[in-house]
């Protein structure tokens, strides 16, 4: 049997880092929109074994890629003994802040359990989604959210009318921002991560039933303070855009993508080439219109 799948990306309108928890991981809230930019994945099951292929060779094609790790959770969840091969054809750049790798290792766990015949229901599937990583189970589903705890609890939000018909840039640099060395330099900015609870569902209601101008003072980040410190470029792009154009700006989960929402396409548009004069060639400039629709 064979099945080919999209896996979307994601933007934080908000990440705020709550408090260090006992399990090691950081008490989260943040606001996540689904972001019409995609990789591919195409599944063929096989008598036995993972066979992992890509399109981009730095990729990992064995255990160090969430994708296998998706698939050997899956079987032994489901108590399975045959195989799969999976071609993954990857346009979401890795350690960009995108959440491409989640969102694979999501599409894989929705596409075996299709395969196999829905074996795990939708509690066992979570549970093996908050395994894997902080961002897998947002990817679960297809709405915008609110996620909280390490990222595990997954409540959609209203549609947020504010962004129609709005278009959204990401510029990522030639370069990543590994996950864990954003939230270890959090330690020299106490500040960033003591800010109240609730700013998520604050943000998402004004989204819902106002103007992003009036709400764009509320988007945030806590580890834009640790990240711009080590990577000043990446401020400097996201001031950038705010000066030429954009209605907002942050950047994208722990970086290295920033994103801007600007009124419309052409602005976006014009303002990811203006970007690439003045900052030099980016590794991703791609704009999309939202909210977007996820279909590839």
């Amino acid at each position: 049997m064979k099945l080919c799948r999209s896996s979307h990306c994601k933007i934080n309108l908000l990440l705020n880092v709550i408090s260090r928890r006992d399990d090691g991981f950081h008490e989260l809230e943040m606001l996540m929109l689904p972001v019409p930019l995609f990789d591919r994945l195409d599944f063929e099951l096989i008598d036995s074994g993972i066979e992992l292929t890509c399109n981009w060779p730095d990729i990992p094609n064995d255990s160090g890629n969430l994708v296998w790790r998706s698939v050997e959770l899956f079987k032994a969840k489901a108590g399975l003994t045959d195989g799969v091969h999976i071609h993954l054809e990857k346009r979401i750049p890795a350690e960009g802040g995108l959440g491409g790798g989640s969102a694979n290792a999501a599409v894989t766990l929705l596409a075996l359990n299709e395969l196999h015949g829905h074996p795990l229901d939708q509690v066992a599937l979570q549970e093996l989604a908050v395994g894997l990583g902080s961002d897998v189970p947002f990817f679960l589903q297809t709405q915008a959210a609110v996620a909280r705890g390490r990222g595990e609890i997954v409540e959609p939000v209203a549609p947020l009318s504010a962004l129609d018909g709005k278009a959204l840039l990401l510029v990522r640099p030639g370069f990543g921002v590994p996950t864990p060395s954003a939230y270890q330099g959090l330690a020299r900015f106490p500040d960033a991560a003591n800010r109240p609870f609730g700013q998520a569902d604050e943000l998402a209601q004004r989204l819902a039933s106002g103007l992003l101008v009036d709400a764009s003072d509320a988007l945030y980040n806590s580890l834009e303070a640790p990240v711009f410190e080590k990577f000043p470029i990446l401020k400097l792009i996201k001031e950038y855009a705010l000066t030429n154009g954009a209605e907002a700006a942050l950047l994208c989960g722990s970086g290295s993508t920033v994103f801007a929402i600007c009124p419309d396409k052409v602005t976006s548009e014009s303002l990811g080439q203006a970007l690439e004069t003045n900052y030099g060639r980016q590794s991703l400039v791609q704009t999309v219109e939202l909210p977007g629709k996820l279909t590839d």
